[in-house]
């Protein structure tokens, strides 16, 4: 087993925050802001506006913006409440796409000016591509590449790959070369360079069409946008087991992997991956600290030097993970992993592990300490136990 290690510390779990599942985020001027998503036990089938929640990351507070009333005109423009959409960034604004609730599936593009924190819906002309949810996004220059998904009205997992281009307002199908990753959901997609490197997700024996044989692939591929070839780089390392719902993201010339679940196991992941763009090298990242419980369904976010995770769902304590049944909680916790902790930053560490008295410390040097201990309190009841 190939594994890193540096000070990578799991600094601070606050609770509170919007027990969401299925949800998607994005990081917009050093804020995260966050979209729909689900709780278990609340009804998706009415077609209400899309929450939007947005995190102070500096003083690790949550805010929720009001949802416009059906007299409102954001309420037209506005998505309904959903899961399995996807958020990206590009010129400060977030275009939401795809997704669903218990009955609609939906394509239409959504665009969050985060400027005013008003709703429009751009006027979109060439292949729009059918109602998805499970689907990856990324954006690669101006354009936003949609790949696989499990397309609501025909029942069906994918392996299409769509462009949006932004200056034209445009969409269209992207025709590839070489074989494409297996038709799949709940996979990821990571812009490097030009390239769109897909990882996991759920696919099918049966192909496109689900049956009760998954199969989760940990061959990570990449599509070079400037040729439209698909390509399979040789990995090494540890690579990590096939799984959905994880998370990835990209730092410093390393894709990351976070969490997830495999059904074929059955079992949920709270472990953490880098691979090596430049090497094509899977390692396993060892960190300090008490990291976030197995889960999937999560988000994961960088900012600076620190990764911001948030919701998910897991396997209750009291329930056996090998069980047929699954019996799942649904989170509003958040955990921050600092990539390069400061010395001031272990420091406070050292104070909470001990619990030293703080009444000598300087005034902010104990709003650090209020900022990193204090739970928010945006949190939903929970009415069902999944």
């Amino acid at each position: 087993m190939v594994c890193f290690f540096q000070v990578m510390y799991w600094t601070t779990h606050l609770e509170g925050g919007p027990r969401r599942v299925n949800h998607a985020a994005v990081v917009v001027n050093d804020k995260i802001l966050s979209f729909g998503g689900y709780c278990t036990g609340e009804n998706y089938k009415l077609r209400r506006p899309i929450d939007v929640h947005i995190l102070n990351p500096v003083t690790l507070r949550w805010i929720s913006l009001a949802e416009p009333k059906e007299k409102d005109p954001q309420y037209a423009c506005a998505p309904f409440q959903r899961y399995g959409h996807t958020a990206v960034v590009y010129n400060n604004n977030v275009y939401i796409w795809g997704g669903r609730n218990d009955e609609y599936g939906c394509n239409t593009l959504f665009c969050f000016n985060t400027e005013t924190l008003t709703w429009s819906i751009p006027q979109v002309s060439g292949e729009i591509p059918r109602g998805k949810d499970g689907h990856s996004a990324c954006v690669i220059g101006d354009n936003m590449y949609i790949f696989g998904g499990f397309d609501v009205h025909q029942s069906r997992f994918c392996q299409d790959v769509y462009a949006f281009n932004f200056i034209k307002n445009q969409w269209s199908l992207v025709h590839t070369h070489g074989t494409p990753p297996l038709f799949r959901d709940f996979h990821t997609a990571t812009a490097w360079g030009t390239r769109m490197y897909i990882f996991g997700g759920r696919g099918d024996e049966a192909g496109p069409f689900s049956s009760s044989h998954e199969i989760y692939c940990p061959v990570i591929m990449y599509l070079e946008t400037k040729t439209n070839c698909w390509k399979t780089p040789t990995s090494r390392g540890s690579i990590p087991i096939g799984r959905r719902s994880h998370s990835a993201f990209s730092h410093n010339g390393y894709l990351y992997i976070f969490g997830g679940f495999n059904s074929v196991c059955n079992k949920h992941y709270n472990d953490l991956y880098r691979y090596n763009f430049a090497a094509s090298e899977w390692q396993v990242v060892m960190t300090l600290g008490k990291r976030p419980c197995k889960r999937r369904r999560q988000v994961c976010l960088m900012i600076g030097d620190r990764l911001f995770v948030f919701g998910g769902t897991s396997p209750r304590d009291d329930a056996d993970e090998d069980s047929l049944v699954e019996k799942l909680i649904d989170h509003d916790d958040m955990h921050i992993l600092d990539f390069a902790p400061s010395l001031k930053k272990l420091c406070l560490m050292t104070v909470l592990e001990n619990k030293l008295d703080q009444s000598c410390l300087p005034p902010t040097i104990r709003w650090d300490l209020k900022a990193m201990t204090t739970n928010n309190c945006l949190n939903r009841k929970l009415t069902s136990s999944g």
